[in-house]
């Protein structure tokens, strides 16, 4: 990252930490960033985020391998990313897009994993500048976007497909996409696509020979009925214990409000996964993934349950391409159980999750609890603590402090991880 990139990053964030901002500086801004070309329009996109992590293993768990034995220090990342991209106006149906990412380390107190820095908890979020997106869309066939190249890719509630927008370096695929979306006729959004590789939020690539396909039918103003299969296929034999095909079903909404103000939420969704391609490991595993909880005058308070059923190591089941850190506990100690001998037994997460939106919707506040077990419930592995706030100032500005707190039980140790951030998005 150059010297006048830091400094056009820091520049911005300290914009944002003087909210609210000017507005007619806001609009110069924005004035700036888009342009036309014979009527269609085109954009320079920019997005900066700042964000101190702290990541603090209590109990003085052991690094792996280390002579003599050592404990991890404490890990704290103060970190700066900007993404800057070029949007081209749209020619005879046809778009591109481009974008560079760069994420910068001014305090590298912690292990990135790429950074040799063993002795520090984990972060990952490591110092890199990579290109993250690079594609071509045609809009000509009605009702249809066709993408080829580099691309976000986010379906449903990212679990399965998603970008992992959490990490300072975000997830992308080099793949083929095919969206169909024909609401007027029959309330169906068609996603049919190919991934020929990944780029990792650690900046490695990832090659694969993966079909995917998401149906989406919106069921009136109930909700939306989903069906999936992704097959996943890692081309590297290091990868070939994450090839999994998967099939699945999703009824998820919200129900239509009754005395003035309330409303039901729901999911119910099932799926199953077995080994697939060049997968050394046979198995077969399913997913349950159930939530309802009622909504009004803008508070929101939910009850669920996710299981995810295992029998051991690198057998099962397991969402490599998701954007895990929304699931299972922002402390991330669940996020990879494929090749753990304890996770491989399945892992139950009964937990509830109260949301309030307040001040025109700008506030958001969010506190969840979680209760972790085997997908039997005979092994509690531990229980955790989720709080976090979000202020929106206008379109472009955004505040944020988040917290978890792990507490051990079976597995792993006491845990407690605090996020400071502050982006700026145009």
């Amino acid at each position: 990252m150059t010297t006048s990139y830091r400094t056009l990053s820091v520049g911005l964030l300290a914009m944002a930490t003087c909210l609210p901002a000017q507005a007619n500086l806001t609009k110069e801004i924005e004035d700036a960033l888009n342009f036309y070309h014979y009527g269609s329009k085109g954009a320079v996109k920019l997005d900066v985020n700042y964000r101190w992590e702290n990541v603090n293993e209590y109990a003085g768990q052991r690094i792996p391998g280390s002579v003599p034995p050592r404990t991890v220090e404490t890990g704290n990342a103060n970190t700066i990313r900007m993404r800057l991209g070029l949007l081209s106006p749209t020619f005879y149906g046809i778009q591109a897009y481009a974008e560079y990412e760069g994420n910068h380390a001014m305090q590298e107190d912690y292990n990135s994993t790429r950074n040799n820095l063993r002795q520090y908890s984990v972060v990952a979020d490591p110092d890199k500048d990579e290109l993250n997106q690079a594609w071509l869309s045609y809009k000509g066939i009605p009702d249809t976007l066709v993408k080829v190249g580099r691309q976000r890719i986010k379906f449903d509630d990212d679990r399965f497909i998603g970008n992992v927008g959490w990490r300072q370096l975000e997830m992308t695929y080099d793949s083929v996409l095919f969206t169909h979306n024909n609401q007027t006729l029959f309330g169906l959004t068609a996603n049919v696509g190919y991934i020929d590789s990944v780029r990792s939020i650690f900046s490695t690539k990832q090659s694969m020979n993966s079909p995917i396909l998401n149906l989406n039918y919106k069921v009136g103003d109930w909700g939306n009925l989903i069906g999936y299969g992704y097959w996943l296929d890692y081309r590297e034999p290091e990868n070939f214990h994450l090839s999994s095909q998967t099939y699945g079903l999703r009824f998820n909404g919200k129900s239509p409000q009754f005395f003035d103000h309330f409303s039901t939420v729901y999911t119910a969704e099932w799926g199953h996964q077995a080994d697939y391609s060049d997968n050394p490991n046979r198995y077969d595993a399913d997913r349950i993934n159930l939530m309802g909880g009622l909504s009004a005058y803008g508070l929101t308070v939910s009850g669920a349950v996710e299981q995810l059923n295992g029998y051991g190591r690198n057998r099962t089941f397991n969402t490599p391409l998701g954007t895990n850190h929304a699931f299972q506990g922002w402390a991330d100690l669940f996020i990879n159980p494929m090749n753990n001998d304890t996770l491989g037994q399945g892992i139950r997460d009964v937990f509830a999750t109260v949301t309030y939106k307040l001040m025109n919707d700008t506030l958001t506040l969010v506190g969840a609890y979680h209760d972790f077990s085997d997908d039997t419930g005979k092994m509690q592995f531990g229980k955790e603590w989720n709080f976090s706030a979000q202020k929106k100032f206008g379109k472009h500005y955004t505040l944020l402090a988040k917290y978890a707190n792990y507490n051990a039980d079976s597995y792993a140790t006491d845990t407690q991880r605090i996020w400071m951030e502050a982006n700026v998005s145009f």
